[in-house]
C-alpha cells in the first residue's frame, strides 16, 4: 500500500466536523476517485494527506512514512512525492509557462535557490519535455494568464510531474472546464497512472466522468466514508446514499458505466 488512513477525523471548533474516522488505502498505481455532494468533505480530505490541512486526529502513512507524526524537515521530504493540481490552477500569471512548471522543483532547492530561480539544465530539459507529452510545446514561453483553463491546469500538471511524484491528489481538476478540456484533462491522468505508475486520487463531483475512468471508487458524504469498492458496484442506491438530496442534480449514465 502506498497510502493508508486510518480513523483520519477533522474538527473545527467544538461543533464542526468535517471529517469522520476515514478509513481507506490506496496501492501504487491505482486510480482512484472520490465522489460526494458539495461541502461533504473532499478537499479537507485530499489536503489533510499532504498536511495542508492538520488533522485533528488519526493516522496517515504515506509510502512508509507517518505524515501527521513527521517534523518540518520531514514533511518536505513527504511532499515531494506528492504532487497537487488545484481547481484554480494556482498559476502565477506574470511567469512564463515553463517558469510556473519548474516552480515544481522548488522542494528541492534551497530557499535562496529558489528565489532566484536557480534551476539546473536538465530541470529545464524535463520541463519541456513534459509540457510536450501534454501538448503544450507551442506555449512554452507565453505567459500563463494567456492561456485557456484547460491549458492552465495541463500546466499544473507538468509542474506536479516535474516533482517526480510517487501520487497526485486532484482537487476537482476539471470543475471549471467545459466537457472537452475536461476529457483532455482526464485522458491525461489516466496515462500518467497507467504509463507513469503514479498514483491518482482525485476528488470529483461528476459520478459518471468516475465511472469512467476509476479503478475504484469512493463515497463520502457529510465527512463519512460510504462506499468504497468498484465503479462496476455502484448501484443507482448507493448514488442516491453518496449524494443525497443532491442527487436529482447529477447526471446519471449508468446504463452505459460497463460500456466505456
Amino acid at each position: 500500500m502506498l497510502l493508508e488512513l486510518r480513523q483520519v477525523s477533522k474538527q473545527y471548533g467544538m461543533n464542526t466536523k468535517a471529517l469522520s474516522d476515514i478509513d481507506f488505502s490506496v496501492k501504487e498505481g491505482e486510480f482512484v476517485s472520490i465522489i460526494g455532494p458539495s461541502g461533504a468533505g473532499k478537499s479537507t480530505l485530499l489536503r489533510c494527506i499532504n498536511r495542508m490541512i492538520e488533522a485533528s486526529n488519526g493516522e496517515i502513512i504515506f509510502d512508509g512514512a507517518n505524515v501527521l507524526g513527521s517534523n518540518k524537515k520531514e514533511l518536505k521530504m513527504i511532499r515531494r512525492k506528492i504532487g497537487m493540481i488545484f481547481q484554480h490552477y494556482n498559476l502565477v500569471n506574470r511567469l512564463s509557462v515553463i517558469e510556473n512548471v519548474l516552480h515544481g522543483r522548488l522542494g528541492y532547492k534551497s530557499t535562496i535557490a529558489g528565489v532566484l530561480g536557480l534551476y539546473q539544465e536538465e530541470e529545464k530539459e524535463q520541463a519541456v519535455k513534459l509540457l510536450q507529452i501534454l501538448g503544450l510545446e507551442d506555449q512554452i514561453y507565453k505567459r500563463a494568464d494567456q492561456l485557456s483553463g484547460g491549458q492552465k491546469q495541463r500546466v499544473g500538471i507538468a509542474r506536479a510531474l516535474i516533482q517526480s511524484p510517487k501520487m497526485l491528489l486532484c482537487d476537482e481538476p476539471i470543475a471549471s472546464l467545459d466537457p472537452n478540456a475536461s476529457k483532455i484533462i482526464m485522458d491525461h491522468l489516466r496515462s500518467i497512472s497507467t504509463k507513469m505508475g503514479i498514483t491518482i486520487l482525485i476528488n470529483l463531483h461528476q459520478v459518471e466522468v468516475a465511472l469512467k475512468y476509476s479503478d475504484r471508487i469512493i463515497g463520502v458524504n457529510q465527512g463519512r466514508v460510504v462506499y468504497n469498492g468498484s465503479p462496476d458496484d455502484l448501484t443507482e442506491e448507493q448514488i442516491h446514499n453518496i449524494y443525497g438530496s443532491e442527487v436529482g442534480e447529477l447526471i446519471l449514465d449508468l446504463g452505459g458505466k460497463h460500456a466505456g
